[in-house]
């Protein structure tokens, strides 16, 4: 292809050249008043001569035509995949790329854009920000069209179609119905964190779009812990409130759903999941100590020390050996509140703690039948005995015996030794780690020199002492759980003798299981999303490994192997590709875990509409068809004067872009023969002249 055109390369500046003009036109014009006989030969001349000093010359190119590009934009986020809309796409995109492939002329792009990932969900569809970066490596002005498939629900369309920098159509073909409906739950107001028993409340709304409201109230289902805690009956558009209450510290799953409406697009957006981390306010520690030891001023130097800690202290400092006759109501300015402590608060307690403990006649039994139902009913015991546990006043003897999991032989081992974990302890969430305990077979620990011997009843023996005899015992009784310390020489750790040893960190642990947090749980199946992926972890004591069974947000299930640790701790994971509510079973125990954000944006309202992008349409040249009707449309190609868009055909704007491959320069007045002209008609101005 070629082309022509004239170039002009002046001799002298274009200021002189148009000086010169003037004055050969006023020269001119003064021979043509006084009508000299060879003005118009002189006029001829000077034209002549400065057309000369403007040195015109033919340029001709040698261009390359470039082809038209077009981008074909297929929308592949999670909301594509309701009804048939991703069959429409994928309908459209097969017979659009044939059809622009085999236009002349023309280069195609397809942009897959959103690809279904579950970051989408939270941002929603942005599919102007994968036309942005496909625009940034491609001549703008080359683009010919951009087509769109999609649902219209796109969340990055820009303010102004000159934002785009194109001067091409845009179109946009709607998958799904023209009729739709969908009932949505938005959550309002939700906690991220709050206190283990106090009130929280979350705020939500109930919404039905596309559907006339027919005033008949949405029954609305709230579950925590996958347990149904609620069922409410609310309206339409209304913001509602409910209040819940978190029974343990760490992560709480909270799930409201509404139920579906007569029209749905999909349930996805009918339900919502709350994840609430639970903490506590302080800690309600009730120490009963008995007669005094080294160890006393360690424990309360440990609860003490805990500002998260409110610490009763009863201790009883009178033995029986040192009765003096004085009457027990003189022996205290202000009585002990007993009453108040063993009967009437006991159950705001969190944790008791016997420490040496033994029978006095202090305590009523009745206040210690009143400890033993405080456990069956979902209580915490620690107790940490003394020799006087081997004894007939021992503590085993009352009640409370009955909750206790290990019973006194007797025996007192008044030797050291070295606290050893069990090889159950090993995988035991209260046991494992501990520091210092690196080589289980020879732990980095000081020693103890006191012992009381027990026969264990029920429970875990995750630490043993002399002659592998049980040194602590973690049981669970009716709803609560107890442990045993069967010793009094952990103190020893907090001096520092040979060494010490992790006091503080295993009181703390022994704690935190009692009051059953899930962290400490030694039988505990959790699930968590991490990124793309469902992290499921399985704690148990038992070496066995189960199925585990995973059911989706969509209802589908998966079946895992978990992989075996060391820990005590067995792993499993799986690829996050849907938004929902992940329900996680081993058969024994069940785990749940959301992915994605409160309210995503992808959806907000999944109705198919063209109502965000009308704007750019109309100012591009643009339009919109509904793949329902058409399913694939017609291209045409066309120039700027001409319609871009029909019934059941769209435009193309033909750009007509080239690269030029050569050029010709040929000048048209040579210098010899403007030289030859210029005399010749000087000549023949003269000659006129002269008859």
């Amino acid at each position: 292809m070629t082309a022509h055109a004239i170039s002009w390369a002046p001799l002298v500046p274009w200021v002189l050249i148009a000086g010169l003009a003037l004055a050969a036109v006023l020269l001119s014009a003064f021979a043509l008043f006084v009508r000299a006989k060879g003005a118009p030969l002189r006029i001829l001349a000077l034209a002549v001569l400065l057309l000369a000093l403007a040195n015109p010359s033919l340029v001709t190119e040698t261009r390359q035509s470039l082809d038209d590009i077009v981008l074909l934009v297929s929308d592949e986020t999670p909301s594509q995949e309701i009804g048939a809309r991703a069959a429409q796409r994928d309908t459209a995109l097969a017979g659009l790329t044939a059809e622009i492939e085999a236009l002349d002329d023309t280069e195609l792009h397809v942009i897959r854009a959103g690809n279904g990932n579950l970051d989408s969900t939270a941002s929603g569809t942005r599919l102007f920000a994968d036309i942005e970066r496909s625009l940034a490596t491609l001549p703008r002005e080359r683009v010919a069209g951009v087509v769109l498939l999609s649902d219209g629900q796109i969340h990055d369309v820009p303010e102004s179609f000159e934002a785009l920098g194109l001067q091409a159509p845009l179109h946009l073909l709607l998958t799904g119905e023209e009729t739709e409906g969908d009932r949505r739950l938005v959550i309002g107001r939700a906690p991220s964190f709050g206190i283990v028993g106090t009130p929280l409340n979350i705020t939500f709304t109930v919404e039905d779009l596309g559907m006339d409201d027919d005033g008949k109230p949405v029954a609305v289902t709230l579950r925590q812990g996958g347990e149904v805690v609620e069922t409410l009956q609310v309206p339409l558009g209304v913001e509602q409130e409910v209040e819940i209450q978190l029974a343990h510290r760490g992560a709480t799953l909270v799930e409201i759903e509404a139920a579906p409406a007569d029209k749905e697009l999909s349930l996805v957006n009918n339900r919502a999941a709350i994840v609430i981390n639970g903490v506590r306010d302080r800690l309600r520690v009730l120490l009963i100590s008995g007669e005094p030891h080294a160890g006393e001023r360690a424990w309360r130097n440990i609860l003490k020390s805990d500002p998260a800690v409110d610490l009763v202290h009863f201790t009883i400092l009178r033995p029986p050996e040192k009765q003096d006759g004085t009457p027990i109501h003189e022996l205290s300015l202000i009585a002990f509140p007993t009453r108040e402590l063993f009967e009437l608060k006991l159950d705001e307690f969190d944790l008791v703690i016997f420490d040496r403990y033994r029978r006095r006649g202090v305590l009523p039994s009745i206040y210690l039948d009143n400890i033993a139902r405080y456990v069956d009913d979902g209580g915490a015991l620690l107790e940490a005995v003394g020799p006087t546990f081997a004894s007939p006043l021992s503590i085993f003897r009352t009640p409370v015996g009955r909750v206790l999991p290990g019973a006194p032989t007797g025996n007192v081992f008044d030797r050291g030794f070295r606290p050893q974990v069990t090889d159950i302890g090993l995988r035991h969430p209260v046991t494992h780690g501990l520091k210092g305990n690196e080589d289980p077979a020879n732990p980095a620990w000081g020693r103890w020199f006191r012992q009381i011997g027990v026969t264990p009843r029920n429970g875990n023996v995750v630490m043993s002492g002399v002659e592998d005899q049980p040194l602590l015992i973690l049981a669970r009784v009716g709803d609560g759980r107890v442990a045993q310390i069967l010793s009094d020489q952990m103190w020893l750790w907090s001096r520092g003798f040979e060494g010490g040893g992790p006091q503080t960190e295993l009181l703390r642990r022994i704690a935190h299981w009692l009051m059953k947090e899930p962290d400490l749980e030694e039988e505990d199946l959790s699930a968590r999303v991490d990124g793309s992926e469902l992290l499921i972890e399985r704690r148990s004591l038992s070496p066995e490994l189960p199925e585990i069974v995973v059911t989706l947000p969509s209802g589908e299930t998966r079946s895992l192997t978990l992989a075996a640790g060391d820990d005590g701790v067995d792993r499993a994971s799986l690829p996050v590709e849907e938004l929902g509510i992940y329900r996680v079973s081993d058969g024994s125990h069940k785990a749940l875990a959301a992915a994605g954000p409160l309210n995503p944006l992808e959806y907000a309202d999944l109705r198919s509409t063209d109502e965000a992008m009308a704007p750019l349409l109309e100012a591009s040249g643009g339009s919109s068809l509904r793949l329902a009707d058409t399913a694939v449309p017609d291209i045409r190609k066309q120039r700027s004067n001409r319609n871009l868009s029909g019934r059941d055909w769209i435009g193309l704007r033909a750009q007509e872009r080239y690269l030029v491959t050569g050029i010709t320069q040929t000048a048209l007045l040579p210098a010899l023969l403007v030289l030859l002209a210029a005399i010749g008609i000087a000549i023949a101005a003269w000659y006129r002249e002269g008859h």
